[in-house]
C-alpha cells in the first residue's frame, strides 16, 4: 500500500489496522535534543479518545504512547523515533454479520476494487482509528512549534447546520432515529511567520488542504473566508496592509493568513467540513461483495457526529504540515544558510 507516510523533511509514516494489536507511526527528521517523554503525547490522546458526552460512544481506548526508538535519556537524538499504540478494546465480532457487505457510505467497496482484499473488522487501514498515529506524532510537531511560538486553537463550531451551543438536542433526535449529523470544525493557528509556503505547486494552502482531505470522513476545507470569497468583490476581499511597531501587518483577514501560497504573518484560519458518521442504524440498501443486492442495518458502537473526535486530528495535521514547511523554508535564503554555516574566521 503506497500513501502512508507525509511530509518531506519533518515526515510521519503511520501504520496498524483498527482490528491489529497495535498501530503507531514513525516520525523521520526530527531534530536532536528536543525534550520527549510519554507524558507529552497524553493531551493530544486525551483529547481524541471517545466519551460519554451526547456526541460520542464510551469506548475504552486507553491509548498510552510508547517510545520505541529515537530518545535517549528524555531527549531525541536525531533518529527516527518510532511510537506504538496498543488496541485495547476492539470488538471484532460486532463486523462479522458485515463480512460479505459493502457498507454505504464507507470505503469497503473502493478498498475490494483496489486490493482485492479488505479486513472488514472496522475498515482496517479506512478506520478513523488510523488516526491515533497522526495525533501521536503531532505531539511532537506542537512541541517543535511551540518552541518557536506557534500555538493552536481548534474547536467545533456547528453540527447539522447549527452552532455547536444550539447542536445538543438535533444530535440526541440523530441518535434516537439511528441517524448522525454532519459538522465543522475550526482550527486557527497564530504565531506563523510571513513567508512560509512556496508561490507554485507546493502553496502552503494546497500542502494544508491535502494533509486536512487526508483525513477520512472531510468533505471541504476552506481557508479564511473561504467559499464566500467567491460572492464577495475585490474591495472587499482584499486585506489592506499596515505597519504596527514596525512590522507590514494586515488590517484585516479575509485570506486567512496565506496570500499567493505563502503565510503573511497573520492568523491563519481553516475550516474543514465532515459528512455524517456513515455508520447508521437505520436499515439502508447495499450490495454483497457477491454481487448481490441486499439490505444493512450497522450495529456497534459509533459516534452520532465526527468533529468532535475529529477537532484535534485537525489540529495533527496543520501541525505536521507547518512543521514540516517550516523547515523547508530554512533552505530558501542565503543569508540564513551563511548565517547558520558560516565559520568564525570567514
Amino acid at each position: 500500500m503506497a500513501g502512508s507516510s507525509f511530509g518531506c523533511i519533518f515526515r510521519v509514516t503511520t501504520w496498524g489496522e483498527s482490528h491489529g494489536p497495535a498501530l503507531g507511526a514513525v516520525v523521520d527528521g526530527c531534530p536532536a535534543g528536543l525534550p520527549l517523554s510519554p507524558a507529552d503525547f497524553r493531551p493530544l490522546m486525551e483529547r481524541r479518545r471517545p466519551n460519554a458526552g451526547p456526541m460520542s460512544t464510551m469506548r475504552k481506548e486507553a491509548d498510552e504512547v510508547e517510545i520505541l526508538s529515537g530518545v535517549f535519556e528524555g531527549k531525541t537524538t536525531g533518529t527516527p523515533v518510532s511510537l506504538l499504540i496498543r488496541n485495547t478494546d476492539q470488538h471484532s465480532a460486532d463486523y462479522g454479520p458485515i463480512a460479505h457487505i459493502f457498507r454505504p457510505g464507507h470505503a469497503d467497496f473502493g478498498f475490494a476494487a483496489k486490493y482485492g482484499i479488505r479486513d472488514y473488522r472496522g475498515g482496517g487501514r479506512s478506520s478513523g482509528r488510523e488516526t491515533a498515529g497522526r495525533v501521536a506524532a503531532a505531539a511532537i510537531a506542537e512541541k517543535i512549534l511551540a518552541r518557536v511560538g506557534v500555538t493552536f486553537k481548534t474547536k467545533v463550531v456547528s453540527v447539522g447546520g447549527r452552532p455547536t451551543a444550539e447542536a445538543e438536542e438535533a444530535v440526541a433526535a440523530a441518535r434516537a432515529a439511528g441517524d448522525s449529523l454532519g459538522s465543522v470544525v475550526e482550527c486557527v493557528i497564530r504565531g506563523v511567520p510571513a513567508g512560509i509556503g512556496e508561490p507554485v505547486f507546493d502553496k502552503l494552502d494546497a500542502r494544508l488542504g491535502g494533509a486536512l482531505f487526508s483525513i477520512g470522513a472531510v468533505k471541504a476545507v476552506e481557508i479564511g473566508d473561504g467559499v464566500q470569497a467567491a460572492s464577495s468583490s475585490g474591495s472587499e476581499n482584499n486585506d489592506p496592509f499596515r505597519i504596527r511597531d514596525g512590522r507590514t501587518v494586515t488590517a484585516a483577514n479575509h485570506a486567512g493568513g496565506i496570500l499567493g501560497g505563502i503565510s503573511d504573518g497573520a492568523d491563519i484560519l481553516i475550516r474543514v467540513s465532515f459528512k455524517p458518521t456513515p455508520s447508521i442504524s437505520l436499515m439502508q440498501q447495499t450490495v454483497t461483495d457477491g454481487g448481490d443486492e441486499t439490505q444493512v442495518r450497522i450495529r456497534g458502537r459509533h459516534d452520532p457526529v465526527i468533529g468532535p473526535r475529529a477537532a484535534v486530528v485537525v489540529e495533527a495535521m496543520a501541525a505536521l504540515t507547518l512543521t514540516d514547511e517550516m523547515m523547508i523554508n530554512q533552505s530558501a535564503r542565503m543569508d540564513a544558510f551563511e548565517a547558520f554555516y558560516r565559520r568564525p574566521d570567514h
